[in-house]
């Protein structure tokens, strides 16, 4: 709709110039001769007009190239446009003013008719243009206002911090010197382990010496006494 609307508001700005030109050339009395056209008088106001209607030319392609603006500027444009045109049509036709001749009508009616038509189709695509940037507009404001509860509510949730992962190191191995083991010339010889004795095994030890040694010289005071021979009178 909005490139449609676009070519419409070209349409206006060019005739919006055209009419422009030819009034602020008011004061050239043959050039409205040769048009059948009748001078605005005094030609000032003419010429005035003529500075107005390139002030809407170029709010007409003011719209066309700022997209925000295409909507309202080609709404405006179309009611003064097909208003303008019922004008000319009621004046002509009703009125049957000016007194013009019979070319000068048919051109004041077919431009009377040409804005209508242009009027009204840019009012109505404006509409449709407005209505749909209105739409666009909403659903954007509500993709927002989603983003911003989804947000909130991502904010709300207990945040789990993840320990941070170190990669892992290979650290070179630690080079020991090893120092060289020189042959055994001579015999190794271990030095004897002392047992260990506690106190009490070495009072039972003496305790059974003893009373070993008791035994062994009963024995051999026994074994003496029986190998002694009888003595003999």
């Amino acid at each position: 709709m909005k490139p449609l609307l676009r070519v419409v508001l070209i349409v206006d700005a060019l005739v919006l110039l055209g009419f422009g030109v030819l009034f602020l050339l008011t004061p050239w009395a043959s050039l409205y001769d040769a048009l059948q056209l009748v001078q605005a008088q005094p030609a000032l106001i003419g010429q005035a007009f003529g500075v107005v209607l390139f002030g809407f030319a170029w709010l007409a392609l003011r719209g066309v190239f700022d997209g925000a603006l295409t909507a309202t500027v080609g709404r405006t444009a179309g009611h003064v446009n097909w208003i303008a045109g019922v004008l000319m049509l009621v004046w002509l036709i009703g009125l049957h003013k000016p007194q013009l001749t019979g070319f000068g009508q048919l051109v004041a009616g077919a431009v009377g008719v040409c804005l209508i038509v242009i009027g009204l189709g840019g009012a109505r695509l404006a509409g449709k243009v407005k209505l749909r940037d209105k739409a666009l507009a909403a659903e954007a404001a509500a993709q927002q206002r989603e983003a911003r509860l989804a947000a909130s509510s991502r904010r709300d949730e207990p945040v789990v911090y993840a320990k941070p992962g170190f990669p892992h190191v290979k650290t070179a191995p630690v080079a020991v010197p090893v120092e060289p083991v020189a042959p055994a010339t001579a015999q190794t010889y271990a030095a004897p382990v002392a047992p260990v004795v506690t106190p009490h095994a070495t009072t039972v030890q003496a305790a059974e010496a003893e009373t070993a040694g008791q035994a062994r010289q009963s024995a051999r005071d026994e074994a003496a006494d029986a190998q002694r021979p009888p003595l003999r009178g």
